[in-house]
């Protein structure tokens, strides 16, 4: 465990001092759009179904193929290309609403039982 801890720290910190940016502008934008995509899309299967599993799939590979279908119209565009990295952020804000609402979505409270507090 202390391995794993000094390897996790080493990486941290040597990663902050590269100052790189991962996602551009561009690229919150795609994971926006495929975090909303993929909440509304959660939602109304699971609304239809009560099925958590078929809802994260649904909405999973909604998300993604919209963000393929985007990038595959962008393309036919003049001076424009087919950016894989705009279809992996789609896909990253897709998953992480996917995974997200799986977890959250579905629970029910437990009845409470009437229980006398007694100072």
């Amino acid at each position: 465990m202390k391995i794993i801890t000094t390897f996790l720290i080493v990486f941290f910190m040597s990663s902050s001092m590269s100052h790189a940016q991962f996602i551009s502008n561009d690229g919150e934008w795609h994971v926006l759009a495929g975090a909303v995509i993929s909440a509304t899309t959660y939602a109304i299967v699971y609304s239809i179904t009560k099925n958590k599993k078929k809802a994260f799939w649904y909405s999973l590979s909604t998300s993604v193929l919209a963000g393929i279908a985007k990038e595959v119209y962008d393309s036919t565009k003049p001076f424009n290309n087919f950016d894989p990295a705009d279809v992996a952020a789609t896909s990253v804000g897709a998953l992480t609403t996917s995974v997200t609402l799986s977890l959250f979505v579905g629970k029910r409270n437990r009845k409470r039982k009437n229980i006398a507090l007694v100072n």
